[in-house]
Order: C-alpha cells, then structure tokens, then sequence
C-alpha cells in the first residue's frame, strides 16, 4: 500500500505542475498567435486526440493491465515477448490507418469543419500521432511494472518544450495575415513536445526493461488476450474523442437554430470550452493521478486473489476523489466565474460555473472509477457507460441549445448531464461486482458538506464584505473543517501521507 500511495503523491504534484504550465502555454499561445490562429489549432486538436485514439487501439491499457499482473506473478521474463506483441500491432494499426485518414484529411477539413485553413494543421497532427503511440506503449510499461516517475516527468518536460518553442520560436514565424500557417506551426511545436517525450521515455525503458535469463525459453505472447481487452477499452476512448469532435459541430448548429449568429455562437463555444470547462478540469489533476496508478494498482491486487488490499485502494482512492470534487465544486460555485473574469478578462460573467460546478462534481470520481473498470476486466460495460453518456450529452443538447428561452445554457445543462450519466453508470457497475464492496455512500456526505457551505456562504455573503482572496480562503477553511468534523478528511491520512513522504524507499 506504501508504494502505491508514495506513487500517488508524486504522480500528482508532476501532473499539477504539468497542468499548470498547461495553463501558461495556452495563455503564451494566445499572446503570440491570435485568436484566429488559435481558433483554427483547436478545432483541429480534437481531430488529432481522435487520430491517436484510433491508432492506438486502446493497446496501451491493456499493456499497463498485462504487464502488472505478469510482474506481480514474478513473470518478468514474459514481458519482452508482451511489449513485442503491442509494438507489433500498433505498427499493424498505423499501417492500415494512417493512409485512410492521410485521405480523409481534405473531406474533414472542408466539408465537416467548414475551414479549409485546418488542412494544413491537420496533416501536421497526424504525422505526429505515430510518436504519440509508442510512447504510449512505452509509458504503460513502466506503469506496469510501477516506475511511475518517468511517465510523469515526461509530461512535464513534453510542456516544457512546448512553452518554449511557443516563446521563443513561434513569434519568428507567425504571421498576423496568415493565421493558417501560424497554427501549422503550433501543431509542429506540439509535434516537437511529443518527440522530446518520447526520447525521455525510450531512454528509461531502455535502463529499466524487464530482460528474460539467458536459460529461460519464452513463448511469444498471444495476440488475442490483450486485444480483448484492447478493444472495449479502444472503443471506448474512441467514442469519448469522436463525442468531442461532435461537440462543436451539435453546439453552433442548435445555436445557430435557436437564433443566434453562428459568430455569436463561435464565441459562446470559444468561452465555455477554451475558459470555463479548463478551469473546472484543473483540479482533476489528483484523480488523474490516482486513475494512472489504479490499473497496475487494482490489478496486481486481484491477480493476488487479495479482497482485502482491493477495496482498501479502490476506497482509498474513490474517497479521495470525492474530497477533491467537493473542494472544487465549492470554490467553483461560489467563486468561479470572478476568477474566470481576473484570470482571462472576460467582459461579462454569464454565470456559468454555478450550473456546471455542482454537476462537475461527479467528473473527478469518473477517470478512478473507469479505471477500476478496466483493471477488473469490466472494460467492455465502462465502454458502453461512456457511449451513453456521450450519446446523451450530443441529443441534449441539441434539444435544450436549440430552444429560444434556454440557447447557450441548454448546451451547458447537457455538458453536465453527460457527466453524470457516465459517472452513475460506473458506479452502478462497480457495485455489480463481486470483489468490490464500493457504493455510492462514499460521495454522500462530501456532496452534503458543499450545499451545506454553499448555502452558508450565499445568504452571509451580503453581510461580511471581504475582498476575493479572503472570501475564497474563509470558503476552503469552512471546508477543511466540516470535512475533518465528518472524518471525510482523516488525521491519520496526514501522519501515514507524512510517512510516506519521509520514507526514501
């Protein structure tokens, strides 16, 4: 359990700080290239997060599951013979896709993204995404076999990079009258961020990779074992990418029926997706972390037949998770949309973050949870969770964003309901299985504590004037103490995380 928290802990602080400079690239990209420019990088960038999904093929989850449950076994001469089968098929799946969508590229350009200046992005973005597989392949290897460190630090170097070629090289060559080309070159920078990654990470799996003794004979690994749980697991992040690629598309054109200019709708998009949705992920950044270490985690547990070290990770982390989202549901309610408007200057507070922050909630509980899925060989029920629930936000909102009375607030209403679907859909699956004892009591009581704080705060707001600043911090105190006073927040979670972070070892 020591390994498996100290790995939590890192893998969190890397992956806020990859956050974070998250945060200063899109804002330097901003500065330096435009908006047009950067209009045309993301319409583009859900295409490329689509490209990698397809070629893929969800190999490199079904590695990270393979490859922690071989070691766990001791088997760690059969994990060569498992890394050649998964470099083996995906050279197969970018053979047979990336001509497909090579010619594809011109019809996605002009007729689906009405944008012919994202060709030339386009075509950038997938010669990046063979880079983007093997590392993939190379990063759920060493999850499997629990080096955590490496996997992170690349992320954080992979923005790094980015940063500053954006600083430094992306004003030599953008060009104000040609924001098509100046998004051709941010593609590359990101391209360039990838490569870098991929070098890092090829250098530690070079250094840390499992080798077979020279007596042990090892058999080829079979190919269908892991493409069984490739698939459901490929099909599910395939649907979530295409959902997203959907999103706009649905988004302007219920806007555009219910009567707004597809200018103003653009807009709208551009705001909610680019300011509001961005700021809500930012604290999913602990159950990310916790989503990464959980399938190698939960795995090597069940291949121990080991209920009682099962349920202690999965509660562990589902708690967690919950805590993370009652914070961030608070704050967000409460003081989201004034920090949207001093962070990116907005002219007007719409006053989105009060209808998606309850909602958002449920968000951060979801990537632990489909990654309990997987790692119990329920990919193929959290595949179809994650359809309904793309399924259903697209069909919302286009009933909800198209009606005159609601417009932009529809579409905001259906982002959260597909959040939700999914969420309660996992964790209705998780309590069908039999090795698990996790319910849905473990978010009851946080979820209580927010509308309890939230109500608080509302009605004594107009009689204390506090600046920003101390307003949000009276906001996390209040919450710190009602979750320590329900034993949500557990002492001895400090003094064990203090161990922990002592122990060298």
């Amino acid at each position: 359990m020591g390994s498996f928290v100290k790995g939590t802990i890192f893998l969190t602080f890397v992956i806020f700080l990859s956050k974070l400079f998250g945060f200063i690239y899109r804002m330097q990209f901003m500065r330096v290239a435009g908006e047009e420019a950067v209009g045309i990088y993301m319409t583009s960038y859900p295409a490329f997060v689509f490209f990698i999904s397809l070629l893929q093929l969800g190999i490199p989850i079904a590695l990270a599951k393979i490859v922690a449950e071989l070691h766990a076994k001791r088997r760690d001469g059969q994990l060569k013979s498992v890394m050649q089968t998964a470099t083996r098929w995906s050279i197969v799946s970018i053979i047979l896709f990336a001509p497909v969508l090579y010619f594809f590229i011109p019809f996605l350009a002009g007729t689906l993204l009405h944008n012919e200046a994202t060709k030339l992005t386009l075509y950038i973005a997938l010669g990046a995404v063979p880079i983007v597989v093997f590392s993939g392949l190379i990063r759920g290897y060493l999850q499997g076999i629990a080096i955590i460190s490496a996997t992170a630090w690349s992320q954080m170097l992979e923005q790094l990079v980015r940063i500053g070629l954006i600083t430094i090289l992306l004003p030599l060559f953008a060009t104000p009258e040609n924001p098509a080309l100046t998004a051709a070159y941010a593609m590359a920078i990101t391209a360039a961020g990838e490569l870098i990654s991929f070098i890092y990470l090829y250098i530690h799996y070079s250094i840390k990779k499992k080798r077979p003794k020279q007596s042990e004979k090892v058999k080829p690994y079979p190919a269908m074992p892991m493409m069984r749980i490739a698939v459901p697991s490929a099909g599910s992040r395939l649907f979530g990418t295409f959902t997203w690629f959907l999103e706009p598309i649905v988004f302007l054109k219920a806007l555009t029926v219910s009567g707004l200019t597809a200018a103003g709708a653009t807009t709208l998009y551009g705001i909610i997706s680019g300011v509001h949705i961005p700021l809500l992920l930012f604290p999913s950044f602990i159950p990310n972390a916790l989503a990464i270490v959980l399938i190698p985690a939960v795995s090597d547990a069940v291949a121990r037949s080991n209920h009682q070290l099962l349920n202690e990770r999965i509660g562990v982390s589902l708690r967690l998770s919950s805590i993370v989202g009652c914070y961030a549901a608070t704050f967000f309610f409460l003081h989201g949309d004034e920090l949207a408007m001093r962070l990116f200057h907005l002219e007007e507070n719409r006053g989105f973050m009060r209808i998606l922050a309850p909602i958002f909630y449920f968000y951060y509980i979801q990537s632990p949870l489909h990654s309990i899925l997987q790692a119990v060989d329920e990919a193929r029920p959290a595949m179809m969770n994650s359809i309904y629930g793309g399924l259903g936000k697209l069909f919302v909102m286009f009933v909800l964003a198209s009606q005159t009375f609601i417009q932009e607030f529809g579409a905001i209403i259906a982002i959260g309901f597909g959040v939700l679907i999914t969420s309660f859909l996992h964790i209705a699956t998780l309590r069908q299985h039999k090795m698990i004892a996790a319910g849905f009591r473990f978010f009851a009581i946080p979820y209580g504590i927010f509308i309890l704080i939230c109500v608080v705060q509302t009605f004594a707001k107009p009689y204390f004037s506090f600046d920003f600043w101390t307003n949000s911090a009276i906001t996390l105190i209040l919450l710190t103490i009602m979750l320590l006073l329900t034993n949500q927040l557990k002492w001895r979670d400090f003094s064990y995380l203090k161990s922990i972070i002592s122990r060298r070892s």
